[in-house]
């Protein structure tokens, strides 16, 4: 699906994803605030390129949004240095290219129309009917009736391939287990000794990498039905399920996702698909079947927009789409599993 494509950039964040604060969440929405800034005390240090917000990470800067040819297109941004990223850094000459895509522009339902419509006023900053456009990281400016991208230039004006003006939403699930052996002990790394914690991974369509089974958020969706959803529709073909299989389904899901979690990210993404103004955020939510017990009742089956799924172990050699490791990494040190053979990276940065 063409809507669902759009979401699957899902963190081209060149960040290395350090939160402001972790929040562990229960089914019973409280914060437990022993687990804030959790990763202190494992020399866990902001990027250079982040700084903290209300909502999680605040990017400073971006590349992949400044990345030429722009995706599915031939177009070529305006160069951008970086030194003139910023809004705040005056820059007469600058002259952004225009695009949108033909695709955005043929009026799809999951697309805002052209701002020089004259039936269509969005509400900026706020929730607009069932579209939400405030941003995870704050208020955003408008200059000359268009959202201005809150980290800076990008090279490009309009709406590229992304339906909305302003911030485009998006749900990452990020489901894990133990590794466990036959008799069901888990398994442990023989150069770490931590136990080996595994996800579930989908192998992308459009350019074959695995990734994360994440997507855009619908009008008026909740988070948590978004993130429970995608995880459906790509890691288990729910879309193509009778009747009675959708229920069985939903019985295991709904277990799954009323559980405790962990929200590891929300906020913008460093993604190649930006532009001045609209853009990606998303958010990477973390659901872990401790014993094993709900996962073994799901069959993975690849679906929508992802060619296969399985269960793949955590481990700094992962080579996954976009910043996806990055959210992988901080899942693995915040349940003390596994992440590394060499015990300096193993526990700093990212």
């Amino acid at each position: 699906m063409a809507r669902r494509i759009l979401g699957k950039t899902l963190a081209t964040v060149s960040l290395s994803v350090a939160l402001a604060s972790v929040t562990v969440t229960c089914s019973a929405c409280r914060s437990i605030p022993e687990c804030r800034n959790s990763f202190s005390s494992c020399g866990f240090h902001l990027n250079s390129n982040i700084m903290s917000g209300s909502s999680g990470a605040k990017v400073k800067s971006h590349k992949k949004a400044r990345t030429s040819p722009y995706p599915g297109s031939k177009v070529q941004r305006s160069q951008v240095p970086n030194e003139k990223v910023g809004w705040l850094v005056e820059w007469q000459d600058y002259n952004p290219v225009e695009y949108t895509a033909v695709s955005v522009l043929a009026g799809p339902r999951w697309a805002d129309p052209q701002l020089s419509e004259s039936n269509f006023s969005p509400k900026f900053n706020e929730k607009d009917g069932q579209v939400e456009r405030k941003s995870q990281n704050g208020l955003y400016e408008i200059e000359n009736g268009r959202p201005r991208n809150p980290v800076g230039r990008t090279g490009l004006v309009g709406r590229g391939l992304l339906g909305r003006w302003g911030p485009n939403h998006a749900a990452d699930p990020i489901i894990t287990r133990w590794k466990k052996d036959r008799s069901g002990n888990r398994i442990t790394h023989p150069i770490s000794g931590k136990n080996i914690l595994q996800f579930v991974a989908i192998k992308r369509k459009d350019c074959g990498e695995w990734a994360l089974p994440g997507g855009m958020v619908d009008p008026g969706e909740k988070i948590s039905a978004a993130l429970k959803r995608e995880f459906g529709e790509e890691a288990l073909n729910s879309l193509e399920k009778s009747s009675a299989e959708k229920r069985k389904l939903e019985e295991q899901l709904h277990k799954l996702f009323s559980q405790e979690h962990l929200v590891i990210y929300k906020g913008y993404v460093d993604d190649p698909r930006n532009t001045d103004n609209a853009w990606m955020e998303t958010e990477a939510v973390n659901y872990h079947d401790e014993t094993g017990e709900i996962m073994d009742n799901l069959t993975l089956e690849a679906g929508d927009d992802a060619g296969k799924v399985k269960w793949v172990d955590i481990t700094d050699k992962l080579k996954l789409y976009a910043s996806h490791s990055q959210f992988i990494k901080l899942v693995a040190k915040k349940r003390d599993a596994h992440w590394s053979e060499d015990p300096e990276t193993d526990c700093h940065g990212l």
